[in-house]
């Protein structure tokens, strides 16, 4: 279902919503960096509203570097405290620690020349699939993003179970969810070469 704007309902009138809505969600994300930055805030939001995610991703950011996986991974017991002190972010000691270890294992997969990218993207043969989506019929999460949420955990990845999988492919563009009539879904589906 779309508002009278066009859009996606789901963005509804928050100016930083929206603005995430026409320029980033959906759009096609190759970069192995980009995409781990991307499944550490999904993995950030489990429980929380992606609004909450939003407000405080430039504070993520700095506290985490940059989402630089090689100095995340170098992260110990000083930094973890320092974060857990960080009133701009989430505090969750769990979440703290999962993007910790994701660092380290995005690193070891580099390491062993495993492309974080084209890993991801394997899941769905290299090209977005595009949803075709008709009013609220999107779902929570699909066999794909069980298989990857399944492949991601056996890795050693946290906070990546299936429904924020599917989000994480929604937003990096794997799927092209835009719905009918959002002015975005063809110009992301445009994006993906289909």
């Amino acid at each position: 279902m779309t508002e009278s704007s066009g859009r996606c309902h789901w963005c509804g009138t928050d100016p930083l919503y929206v603005a995430y809505h026409d320029t980033e969600w959906g759009v096609p994300e190759y970069d192995a960096r980009a995409l781990w930055e991307k499944l550490v805030l999904d993995g950030f939001q489990a429980g929380l509203a992606w609004i909450t995610i939003l407000r405080k991703r430039e504070s993520l950011r700095a506290a985490f570097a940059g989402f630089d996986p090689d100095v995340v991974a170098g992260f110990g017991e000083a930094d973890r405290a320092r974060l857990m002190a960080d009133p701009g972010i989430i505090r969750s000691g769990a979440k703290i620690d999962a993007a910790i270890r994701g660092a380290r294992v995005f690193c070891d997969m580099r390491e062993r020349g495993e492309d974080f990218s084209g890993w991801l993207w394997s899941f769905v043969d290299g090209r977005p699939v595009q949803g075709e989506r008709v009013g609220g019929d999107i779902p929570a999460q699909t066999p794909v993003s069980v298989d990857m949420a399944k492949a991601l955990k056996a890795r050693g990845f946290g906070f990546c179970g299936p429904v924020i999988t599917y989000a994480f492919m929604q937003a990096t563009g794997m799927v092209n969810d835009h719905v009918a009539g959002c002015f975005r879904c063809d110009e992301v589906r445009a994006m993906g070469g289909t």
